[in-house]
């Protein structure tokens, strides 16, 4: 966090189903299509856009990008899909497993979550109470992981969560279907109900349905989207579902091979109108025919009454293009994330954290009161800071580098707002009270890459630090290489080949230092550059 202008300092399940919210200042600027497009436009859109090997889904909310999803054909993410696999390695000192699923490194399981086999001390009930509803099959974290588990033991899992950076899937063996309206669970006897339908009245209501069209076995959470429905809606939902864990376990049993796929999540553009199609987003407008066609297939027979919210675009430009998602996809991943009264955001993403500063860059304020520009600037932070947690899907440990406030009121204010506009985040977040030195730290849940991981890599060229040797450094390790390589190079003459901007300092700001290296070696050195080269590499050759 930097104060600049006043002159100090201090030091991811399935997809999340959406709300939309009022426009607030400090959130990125309204979506901007060109004129024929805009008049079309609804504010509340789903836009799929169907590219050669990848397709990327887009909400906009009010006017505004609130999400992106991309999806590339050989790098599908795994988050749903039933694997029937093997037991690798159990670790008893982690009291957790890894589990071959045929993915490029080996699944992650704890004991947690594991199912207890029927008979089993997890399994059985005290004969004086009734079973705990919901906690049926679930194994104790203090059971041995060993007493479970053997190596080579076939297991069949679920992804839980996808594989980031150089860790593995996690996979649980408790499996959820979900479906438009709920969540089947087979594998534990369970009714809920989704803590954002707050009437109390509904939530009875929801449940009593439930549980009179749920199976006998398994369980079953009721999603947002599921406010209001009839019992008719409520039961074609769970019959669906129903089905599909039989084909899963049919296709269990006619695996010959291990490890074997045996339930696969539906693809995102399914996916997407399964999740992110409310009641607030007015329509989808995709791009591609043949996928239009089987989204509208999916809807006559899932959600009829909205079949024909579907819309083909057919324009000559990118649909990307066409409604300025490009520009703000840019905007939205800069490294620094400008503030509409002028300050800005820094956001660094290091291995074990994601780091967030904030400053005032070239905002001054209006009146006299320093104290007041740190609060405007801190507040319009929180709401920037909300929208590029959920649009990047920054996960794990996170910590904000708020500007410092003397007044305790002041910061009360910006941590309360801060977990106000956390609320409407649909991934589980915690936040600790801001700090005497402005830092809050903060965790959100992770369930897949965040998006620059999966659109960006490392730097070649700077291996993923942001940072390269200077060029007055790199011209004194060649000195230092020519002293050591002195009596193993023939001839009279050191080559130095290297890169041009290298040479260029080699030739003009350390003429001085190359004259006296020739005379201590009693060689003439002569410069080669090559353009080839790493600005950090070069080579010496005796001539």
């Amino acid at each position: 966090m930097s104060l600049h202008a006043l002159g100090s300092s201090s030091e991811g399940q399935p997809l999340p189903t959406d709300s939309t919210e009022a426009p607030q200042p400090g959130r990125p600027r309204l979506i901007t299509a060109n004129a024929k497009t805009e008049t079309r436009m609804a504010k509340n859109t789903l836009l799929i856009n169907v590219d050669i090997g990848e397709t990327r889904v887009g909400l906009i909310a009010d006017g505004v990008l609130r999400e992106l999803y991309v999806e590339r054909r050989h790098h599908r993410s795994p988050v749903g899909n039933i694997y029937l696999g093997r037991v690798t390695r159990v670790l008893p000192g982690m009291q957790a497993a890894f589990i071959d699923v045929g993915l490029d490194r080996a699944a992650f399981l704890h004991v947690e979550d594991l199912q207890a086999e029927p008979g089993t001390e997890e399994e059985a009930e005290k004969p004086d109470k009734p079973p705990t509803r919901g906690r049926r099959n679930r194994v104790s974290r203090k059971t041995p992981i060993g007493d479970l588990l053997n190596e080579g033991q076939e297991l069949m899992v679920q992804v839980s969560k996808g594989p980031i950076g150089t860790k593995g899937a996690r996979v649980s063996s408790h499996v959820s279907l979900p479906g438009r309206y709920v969540v089947f669970m087979p594998t534990v006897d369970h009714v809920g109900v989704s803590k954002r339908i707050g009437n109390d009245r509904e939530r009875r209501r929801l449940k009593e349905v439930i549980d009179s069209v749920k199976p006998p076995q398994g369980g079953v959470v009721v999603r947002t989207l599921a406010q209001g429905l009839t019992k008719k809606k409520l039961k074609a939902d769970i019959g669906y579902l129903v089905k599909l864990w039989e084909q899963t376990q049919t296709a269990r049993e006619a695996v010959k091979r291990i490890p074997a796929l045996v339930h696969e999540e539906p693809d995102i553009v399914i996916q997407s109108a399964r999740d992110l199609f409310t009641e607030e987003v007015n329509e989808i407008v995709i791009d591609d025919r043949d996928e239009y066609n089987r989204l509208k297939e999916f809807l006559t027979l899932f959600l009829p009454e909205r079949a024909n919210d579907v819309r083909l675009y057919e324009g000559a430009e990118p649909l990307f293009d066409e409604y300025g998602i490009e520009e703000e996809i840019t905007r939205a991943l800069s490294h620094k994330v400008q503030l509409p009264s002028g300050g800005h955001l820094v956001i660094d993403h290091a291995e074990a954290l994601t780091a967030i500063d904030v400053n005032t860059g070239r905002f001054t304020g209006k009146g006299r009161d320093v104290e007041q520009t740190i609060l405007q600037t801190n507040l319009e932070a929180v709401r920037e800071i909300a929208y590029q947690l959920r649009f990047r899907n920054i996960g794990g440990l996170i910590v904000l580098d708020f500007i410092d406030m003397e007044r305790h009121a002041h910061r009360e204010k910006v941590f309360k707002a801060l977990l106000a506009v956390l609320k409407d985040d649909k991934s589980r977040t915690t936040a600790i009270r801001i700090s005497d030195l402005g830092l809050v730290e903060m965790t959100r849940k992770r369930t897949r890459q965040s998006l620059g991981r999966t659109l960006y890599e490392p730097c070649f060229f700077c291996d993923g630090t942001g940072l390269l040797q200077s060029k007055e450094t790199v011209c004194h390790e060649i000195f230092r290489q020519m002293r050591r390589e002195r009596d193993s190079l023939p001839g009279y003459k050191i080559v130095i080949s290297a890169h041009p901007a290298v040479c260029d300092m080699l030739e003009r700001g350390e003429r001085a230092s190359v004259e006296e290296a020739a005379r201590r070696f009693q060689r003439r050195i002569e410069l080669k550059p090559r353009n080839d080269y790493h600005l950090e590499q070069f080579d010496l050759t005796g001539a």
